[in-house]
């Protein structure tokens, strides 16, 4: 048992930093936002949805560098399933979401085309380069597109969700997203080692790990990010963070054990947890939609995305 004490604390301490850091990271990252003037949709997608996955990013790399693409899969799909499931699940269930229709018509179809795209290069279970290549390609039609529409809508009358910042703070604002960025980095590295030591003495999969525990530890910020957003009636926000934090775990997230350590792709990703991933972006698109109604995701709704996570994690273990 004492063996086993020092990956729970990293991996405890490892998830306390991460949630301060992608708080910070965020929180700052919204800040140089307002400067240059961008909407919240953009914030949304980008800023929170960018942010909130670096620690995929972060941890996925770390554990492919060390060999365990378990955890790299795993942490990719593990994400999305939480994501949708318990992040919008669960802010659903604080209080209605409504969404944008032009967020269906385009990120969600986007999400959904990316989703699709990720299934077909995991059939042959196997991730090598040239997927790697092609997931890391869809990313940079993704931020050409997101960046193009960001010029497009500049707003000038920014929303009062993120406060004005005085031209003295700006070089406080970059220094914290460095600070942010570098404690996200070092958790990351805590959870990883935490995760596999855990992983290992309780003969439990790299790929198990990475679906739940180390899933769920780094979409804690989304969750953070996501509930914060719904208490301030930042609707468009808590969307486009899901949306926007699905697409880069789906082609930033799953590219990285690609091309950093190409390997075999365990039989379950295929026949469980990617069916539930795909299940769940199609129920994003249900649940949101109303035919010529205002497109409202309700309680009872969250209540169905957070009852496939509960079935979702009995399956798992």
């Amino acid at each position: 048992m004492p063996d086993i004490l020092l990956p729970i604390i990293a991996l405890l301490t490892g998830f306390a930093f991460l949630i301060w850091s992608a708080d910070a990271f965020t929180e700052n990252g919204a800040k140089i936002a307002t400067i240059f003037k961008v909407s919240p949709l953009i914030i949304g997608l980008l800023i929170f949805g960018f942010g909130t996955s670096v620690p995929e990013m972060l941890v996925s790399g770390l554990a492919a560098i060390n060999g365990n693409t378990g955890i790299s899969i795993g942490n990719a799909i593990g994400s999305n399933i939480f994501n949708i499931a318990l992040v919008l699940g669960v802010s659903a269930m604080i209080a209605p979401i409504e969404v944008k229709s032009s967020i269906l018509q385009k990120e969600w179809v986007f999400l959904m085309l990316v989703t699709l795209v990720a299934g077909f290069l995991l059939w042959d279970k196997h991730l090598d380069m040239i997927d790697g290549l092609v997931l890391a390609s869809l990313l940079v039609i993704f931020l050409t597109y997101t960046f193009k529409t960001a010029k497009n809508n500049n707003i000038h009358e920014f929303d009062e969700a993120v406060e004005t910042v005085e031209k003295n703070q700006i070089s406080k604002t970059w220094v914290m997203l460095i600070v942010g960025l570098l404690v996200l980095i070092g958790s990351a590295k805590l959870i990883v080692w935490g995760g596999v030591q855990i992983a290992q003495s309780f003969g439990v999969s790299d790929l198990v790990i990475g679906l739940s525990v180390i899933a769920l530890g780094t979409s804690l910020p989304e969750l953070a990010v996501s509930v914060a957003s719904v208490l301030k009636k930042q609707y468009e926000m808590v969307v486009g963070n899901v949306i926007g934090s699905n697409l880069f775990n789906t082609i930033a997230v799953l590219a990285i054990p690609g091309l950093i350590h190409p390997s075999d792709v365990e039989n379950e990703v295929i026949t469980r947890d990617y069916p539930v991933m795909l299940l769940l972006t199609i129920l994003l698109f249900v649940v949101s939609y109303k035919f010529h109604k205002k497109h409202i995701i309700n309680r009872f709704e969250g209540v169905i995305l957070v009852s496939v996570f509960g079935i979702y994690m009995w399956q798992l273990f």
